[in-house]
């Protein structure tokens, strides 16, 4: 059992080594954009399936309530979150459209989508970041190496790796630097 500890342990960190080293510059552009979306009194919306459903509820959170630092709040809402909407949309229309009309209900141009999808093809998620960059919204790719989130995205965010745990370890990493980054050039910390 140690032996996999430590292989599972070298994996991830030799995954996270290999995106950070090839995402940098743009995480700080996506950042900087983050900050001056919410400084101009707009909102991040964010949207997944499965384990990114639960991601994106974890990166609201860490907006809305605090990251490091106390702080005022920052808008941001998960559309994963409300069953009765994703459950009458799902029902009336189809599964592919319970992001897609909540960005048409809420998204405003100027707000953020954040759309999250470790194989990069989740229907559901790829209609509503179109939605998104269609109605304005700075859109924002979570996704494993692969499908086409990546060609949607102002702000793609790529993760080469074939195992979905590795994929997600990123994800929640590069939300947690771009939260904390995002705090920092807005509350000066």
């Amino acid at each position: 059992m140690k032996e996999l500890i430590l292989e599972t342990l070298a994996q991830s960190m030799n995954v996270k080594q290999a995106f950070f080293n090839t995402y940098t510059d743009t995480i700080q552009s996506c950042a900087l954009a983050m900050a001056d979306a919410l400084k101009n009194e707009n909102k991040i919306l964010l949207f997944g399936n499965g384990g990114s459903a639960a991601d994106c509820q974890h990166i609201a959170a860490e907006f809305v309530n605090r990251f490091q630092m106390e702080r005022s709040p920052l808008p941001a809402l998960a559309l994963t979150t409300d069953t009765s909407v994703i459950t009458s949309i799902g029902n009336d229309y189809s599964f592919d459209d319970i992001f897609f009309k909540q960005i048409q209900a809420l998204g405003q141009k100027g707000d953020m989508a954040i759309g999250i999808s470790t194989s990069g093809n989740s229907p559901n998620v790829l209609k509503a970041a179109l939605e998104a960059k269609k109605r304005g919204l700075s859109t924002i790719g979570f996704s494993g190496s692969k499908g086409d989130l990546q060609t949607i995205c102002d702000y793609p965010f790529c993760v080469d790796s074939p195992v979905t745990a590795r994929i997600q370890e990123v994800h929640i990493l590069l939300a947690h630097i771009l939260c904390d980054l995002t705090e920092r050039m807005l509350f000066n910390g």
